[in-house]
């Protein structure tokens, strides 16, 4: 796993917000850093479409299962639920409790801005940075310049491959 630039202040909003949104583009590594960063929290992609259902349709039960927190990937796939976790998060205001991950889209973004403002802290995780990518090049990771300027700095191990 390649060190993000943004994980310190991802730790840092954590210990300040009951809930964290990070969106980006697909393949950009919010799922891998959600669950680098948060171990202990159990993990649920709303892509899982028996996941998605009981998500939509009981969003008090399927939230209850996980009072103590979670990391909820896809978020998109059941935005709803953001609304619900206003309540709880309400009720038990304790920083770092729930991790949503998603893509940038205007309704998901919307409906998390009205559902869960002031109560979560939104990140957005964009592909890989010289930086990042340097990091790589130091642990003896070979990098390919044409295949990294066409990948768009997306990480190694995500991006569309090519074939010749």
């Amino acid at each position: 796993m390649i060190e993000r630039n943004i994980a310190s202040v991802l730790e840092s909003l954590a210990r300040q917000y009951p809930v964290i949104t990070i969106t980006g583009p697909r393949q950009s590594g919010k799922t891998t850093l959600a669950r680098t960063q948060f171990p202990k929290l159990p993990y649920l992609s709303l892509e899982n479409p028996d996941t998605r259902q009981f998500a939509s349709d009981d969003p008090r039960g399927f939230l209850r299962q996980y009072s103590g927190g979670a990391i909820f990937d896809e978020i998109q796939q059941a935005p709803a639920i953001t609304s619900y976790l206003q309540e709880i998060v309400d009720a038990n205001p304790e920083p770092g409790r729930f991790i949503l991950t998603g893509s940038q889209q205007f309704s998901l973004m919307s409906h998390v801005a009205q559902s869960l403002a002031g109560r979560t802290a939104l990140l957005t995780l964009l592909p890989l940075t010289l930086n990042e990518l340097n990091r790589l090049v130091q642990a003896n990771t070979r990098i390919e310049l044409p295949q990294t300027l066409l990948s768009g700095f997306f990480s190694p191990h995500s991006s569309p491959q090519t074939k010749p």
